[in-house]
């Protein structure tokens, strides 16, 4: 019992980021999570609950959604993640994580530059690679969609909602391998269900908050957030060789 309030709390605390901007769900409940729970099974839990909200912000975000673009990323991602994960098999997983630093990096320069990415299906294409390739090196495919929403400029409100729906479709991608691995124990879903509630609720809550937001103070949390990741992805790499 006390092992499944822990983690509510910690997604809970990650879900408030989530209804807020879009995104950042794993970033903090895995860390989170990893202090009671072995970091695997905190993936697995955090994808699991990703892939059960998910069914729900396709019915009540459908309207909102950037559905040509999602389509893209999704095909991108599909392509990429065999990528990442060959990459991988070649590589340090600590090197990739501070090229990945580095990737991000570079497109958070060309946002607080407010270079607009072209119209067109190569970008989309492009971002959805990188970011299966993310997914396949580091079980990070967030940032290089982050910075296609925000560099095309779309409406805060788009880029929220098409955001959340493509983290449900990335980890409906992963779940599989989770299920091949045998990682998805009865525990593990019994500790994602008992969270279920906690995400709803932490969820709704930054929604409200982001309905409070205008267009730049969305822009500017979001590139906040987005550099984070790149230094805690850097930092976390560079340690390993220090």
């Amino acid at each position: 019992m006390m092992l499944a309030l822990v983690i509510s709390a910690a997604v809970f605390g990650a879900a408030v980021l989530r209804g807020l901007t879009g995104f950042g769900f794993a970033l903090a409940a895995v860390p989170a999570m990893s202090f009671v729970v072995s970091p695997a099974r905190a993936v697995c839990i955090a994808i699991v609950l990703q892939c059960l909200v998910g069914l729900r912000d396709v019915v009540t975000m459908r309207a909102l959604l950037d559905r040509n673009a999602l389509g893209l990323l999704s095909i991108g991602a599909l392509l990429g993640t065999p990528l990442g994960i060959l990459a991988l098999t070649q590589l340090s997983a600590d090197a990739m994580r501070v090229v990945l630093a580095l990737v991000v990096g570079a497109g958070l320069i060309a946002l607080i530059a407010r270079v607009e990415l072209a119209p067109g299906r190569g970008p989309a294409l492009g971002a959805g690679v990188l970011s299966g390739l993310f997914s396949g090196l580091a079980a990070m495919p967030g940032p290089p969609a982050i910075a296609y929403f925000l560099g095309r400029a779309a409406p805060a409100v788009t880029t929220r909602a098409s955001l959340m729906v493509f983290f449900f479709l990335t980890s409906l991608m992963a779940l599989p391998g989770l299920i091949l691995a045998d990682r998805l124990d009865t525990d593990t879903t019994l500790l994602a269900a008992s969270a279920f509630p906690a995400l709803l609720l932490g969820t709704w809550i930054g929604g409200r908050a982001f309905a409070r937001m205008g267009e730049g103070t969305y822009r500017t949390a979001a590139i906040a957030l987005l550099a984070l990741t790149a230094v805690a992805t850097g930092l976390k790499g560079v340690a390993a060789f220090i």
